[in-house]
């Protein structure tokens, strides 16, 4: 007959100070998630997921983390992550529970000219709370872009200077009887994409870089230019009710970036 073993975890602690969060991060772990089509893509996630600890515990149960997650890794989309979260919080009898999915998500895309074909890389973030009936579900990906200096192009006798960008777009969109309003990685990839002077892509023969050079040119956007397009764009989803937005421009002829920020919410939300 094999001993009982302690639960030291569950043993009670006497300091009287509860712990926000408390569990796992910096897992990497395969999931799938859809694209916009509905197919699944696999993908490799670094993943973090924490509860609330009252006062009165000594610990949580590191293991039952990794047990959800298992559970679930057909599957990791905003429609699943609210299962996710219940579960920890009963499987953890924790009040709140929080979860963080961070992953490489590539889209295909075809040069403008050539028609060549390959896979640019974003990066997107899933992230879910829950605290009682209080529910937080928000998507956030980083998209490259490509910007050229609206003042370089006006004050050069030919020529302006031009870089690589990045767009952070978060948002959270309304509640509806089978959860949220879905957003999908791709809606807010493109918004991205035709807020800049022109778009990444991985792959270019010649006549698609003059394609993509010139687009640039006749397209000048300061950073702050970047972050307003993004905002007017976002503001006309009417799935959306709140957003926050960073843009960087990686400096070409400087030693610094540039950057810009807007947070917003629907009015009513």
């Amino acid at each position: 007959m094999s001993k009982k073993l302690p639960d030291i975890q569950n043993t009670r602690d006497t300091r009287g100070v509860a712990i926000d969060q408390v569990g796992i991060r910096d897992l990497s772990y395969p999931i799938q998630v859809l694209n916009r089509e509905g197919n699944p893509i696999s993908t490799v996630a670094t993943i973090a997921m924490s509860v609330h600890l009252p006062h009165h515990f000594k610990g949580t149960h590191m293991s039952r983390f990794l047990e959800v997650l298992s559970r679930h890794e057909g599957e990791i989309t905003m429609r699943t992550l609210p299962a996710i979260l219940h579960e920890l919080e009963e499987k953890l009898h924790a009040e709140s529970a929080r979860i963080e999915v961070s992953f490489p998500y590539f889209i295909e895309k075809a040069a403008p000219v050539s028609g060549a074909r390959a896979k640019v890389a974003c990066q997107v973030t899933f992230l879910g709370e829950t605290r009682g009936d209080k529910k937080d579900f928000a998507l956030r990906v980083e998209t490259p872009v490509k910007t050229l200096c609206p003042c370089s192009k006006e004050i050069s006798d030919y020529g302006a200077h031009n870089q690589r960008g990045h767009v952070t777009i978060e948002v959270r969109t309304r509640r509806t009887k089978e959860g949220w309003d879905m957003v999908w990685i791709e809606d807010l990839v493109e918004v991205a994409e035709k807020s800049a002077s022109a778009p990444i892509y991985a792959l270019l023969k010649r006549s698609d870089e003059r394609f993509v050079t010139m687009q640039a040119y006749d397209n000048p956007v300061f950073v702050e230019d970047l972050v307003r397009n993004v905002a007017v764009r976002l503001k006309k989803d009417k799935r959306i009710t709140s957003f926050e937005i960073g843009t960087i421009n990686q400096e070409s002829i400087h030693a610094h970036n540039a950057f810009a920020r807007v947070i917003w919410k629907r009015p009513g939300s």
